[in-house]
């Protein structure tokens, strides 16, 4: 029976009855210090009654004598075997000797400890000894789960603070400490917003911070790149392996020169070209030949929905990870094996190198694989073997003065290519730096790719066949250009980001009314819908094969990879810096040349071109854009990808 003055239990909390009003209890809830912290008017049902009273909040505060749980559960599990029942009054004078205010709330809350007994304040038992010998086992795992930890976070608070373990040559935490450190190694990875471990060490729960606390641990050594898993990135090459493509009827096209034009370190070569002509009206035919998954992966495939979920292969410095699976590639790639299967684009050339007429079909070729300085010693030789590369340099000249009469705009700006070779032991890693010098066959490569993406938005457009095509608006061009790389800078800083669409439009950096991308379907899943879409019309008009694509499916499977290919630009962005802060981690105070790009008051952005890497300094007054520097390295913070560099003092 409740009373006034009883103490009762409202929400696992203590509490006071000041008064009764009819259904309704009037009570004072306690804190932890038996201090008053609300009063509120309860139902019965919502209070239990565990000591009748009179009781006041300074009973609660009375000595008790240390009891003992574990004593009075063998007590009570020997005298009834752990099926009869006692009340709590009985287990607080059997523990502490006394029934008091103070021993039923310390009983109570050994009954919600749930260790030795169970039930509830009316009817509780003694747990069966199995059980509690489960739970006290639970308990000291706990415990020293609790003192490993704590042992561990002092270990982490004495690192010093911005230590980065680059040879991880002196390990302070066993392997069973590493077990704590998965918290933080999932915001590292981006896999998770929060860490228990940070948040104790009173560190920022970011990305950047959990990388730097893992380098200065040891836990990591700079040669982990989180930065994929970041953007949800897988690091493995894609699984599933298409169909060899089956026979069929094809162009034979072996005994026409083909070249595959490419960076040596490239291992999937997917285009090559090939020119016929001039003939006596000054006409050329520009074949694009172009490797062909499309002939076994269809629409709904599984390879076609892994591609699609990829986006685009993935290539980082460490090494690729394929939008297709790398054991298709014998197959696809041109110039692998001594004859390869193609889809050729075959495009006429007018002498103003407008495009007249555009035929696609599947093909067999010979490639040869050449690199691009490779490819460039033959056009200046002059001879006979680079004939048709000199042809091609030529075309590429006029198709660039086409596209500039049109309003395009050509940037270039340096680039380096970054290489990470990791051995079986740390010591053996590397990280190399070089860079990319400016080719001539690589202007024929890109104004190739350009005028076959043209002529193939052109074939589409004609045949009403619903592709995904590329288009760009008009960007600000600045009111004063600037020569060199300084106005180079300028121009990709009006660039748009590009449109993707079912519906052509103007591409305003290109000069062009009408274009798409199609000659990268290994390494863009946009290119290879294009092949999909072009495969099925072929297929149709010859009289079987599966219907085109609609425009809504077309613009969804280019949406979704769309969306994935920006994710792997943004990883290879990011590790680029990452490689690139690793490579210049131990040489502070080296002295790099640099481009002033532009300048805004005292600060200017600077260009590198040794490390194709732009960045932010102080300039004097008298540093304008285009104007050589020297730069010394200040600093490096590898897990924010971030660089400082000074002007060297003369």
């Amino acid at each position: 029976m409740i009373s006034e003055k009883s103490l009762v239990i409202y929400r696992s909390r203590p509490a006071l009855v000041s008064s009764l009003e009819g259904e309704k209890i009037n009570i004072t809830v306690l804190g932890a210090d038996w201090k008053p912290i609300e009063s509120l008017k309860v139902r019965e049902k919502d209070i239990e009654l565990l000591y009748k009273g009179p009781c006041i909040a300074k009973d609660l505060e009375a000595p008790l004598l240390q009891g003992n749980a574990k004593e009075a559960w063998e007590l009570l599990l020997d005298e009834i075997s752990g099926i009869s029942t006692i009340s709590l009054k009985e287990l607080a004078e059997l523990v502490y000797g006394i029934f008091s205010p103070r021993s039923a709330w310390e009983a109570w809350k050994l009954l919600m400890q749930g260790m030795y007994f169970s039930g509830d304040i009316r009817s509780l038992r003694a747990k069966p000894r199995l059980v509690v010998e489960a739970e006290e086992k639970k308990l000291e795992e706990k415990q020293r789960e609790t003192g490993d930890r704590a042992r561990f976070l002092e270990k982490l608070k004495a690192l010093p603070p911005f230590r980065i373990n680059v040879l991880n040559e002196s390990i302070e935490f066993s392997e069973a400490d590493r077990r704590f450190l998965q918290d933080v190694e999932a915001l590292a990875r981006g896999r998770s917003d929060k860490s228990r471990t940070m948040k104790e060490l009173g560190k920022s729960e970011t990305p950047e911070a959990a990388h730097r606390l893992l380098l200065s641990s040891g836990a990591w050594t700079v040669w982990e790149n989180p930065h994929p898993d970041r953007f949800g990135l897988s690091r493995d090459s894609a699984k599933i392996i298409p169909p060899i493509p089956p026979k069929e009827e094809r162009l034979d096209l072996t005994g026409m020169p083909a070249y595959a034009i490419d960076n040596p370190w490239c291992d999937d070569p997917d285009d090559a070209v090939s020119l016929e002509g001039p003939d006596a009206d000054g006409c050329y035919k520009l074949w694009v030949h172009v490797a062909d998954p499309a002939a076994s992966i269809v629409p709904g495939s599984p390879a076609d929905t892994e591609a699609r979920d990829r986006g685009a292969t993935l290539y980082l410095p460490e090494g690729a990870s394929r939008m297709l699976a790398p054991e298709a590639l014998p197959f696809f790639a041109l110039g692998l094996s001594d004859v390869s299967p193609a889809l050729s684009f075959k495009i006429s050339l007018k002498p103003n190198l407008s495009i007249g007429d555009v035929e696609i079909q599947p093909s067999i070729v010979r490639v040869t694989r050449l690199s691009y300085e490779e490819a460039d010693a033959l056009i200046a030789s002059g001879g006979k073997e680079g004939e048709v590369l000199t042809a091609l340099a030529a075309l590429s000249d006029r198709n660039i003065e086409r596209r500039l009469d049109t309003g395009a705009v050509v940037i270039e700006l340096p680039e380096a290519y970054i290489h990470v070779s990791l051995g079986d032991n740390v010591s053996e890693n590397r990280v190399s730096v070089e860079p990319v010098p400016s080719y001539k066959s690589a202007d024929v490569v890109r104004e190739c790719m350009i005028l076959a993406g043209e002529g193939a938005a052109r074939w589409a457009l004609q045949r009403k066949l619903p592709f995904p095509y590329l288009s760009q608006e008009a960007g600000e061009l600045p009111e004063k250009r600037l020569p060199g790389l300084a106005g180079a800078w300028q121009l990709r800083r009006c660039m748009r980001p590009k449109t993707l669409s079912a519906k052509p439009g103007v591409h305003w950096g290109l000069g062009l009314d009408e274009y798409t991308q199609v000659t990268s379907p290994l390494r863009r899943y946009t290119d290879l819908v294009c092949h999909m879409q072009i495969r099925a019309w072929l297929n149709r008009e010859a009289g079987g094969g599966f219907n085109p694509l609609e425009e809504d499916e077309i613009l969804f499977r280019a949406s979704a990879a769309e969306a994935a290919a920006s994710a792997a630009t943004r990883a290879e962005r990011a590790s680029r810096a990452h490689w690139i802060a690793v490579f210049l981690s131990g040489k502070k105070d080296s002295l790099w040349d640099g481009v002033v790009l532009d300048r805004k008051g005292a600060r200017g952005t600077v260009i590198i071109p040794a490390l194709g890497l732009e960045t932010q300094v102080n300039l004097r007054a008298n540093e304008e854009p285009n104007e050589n520097v020297r730069l010394s390295l200040s600093s490096v913070k590898i897990p924010e990808g971030e660089l400082g560099f000074i002007l060297e003092l003369s």
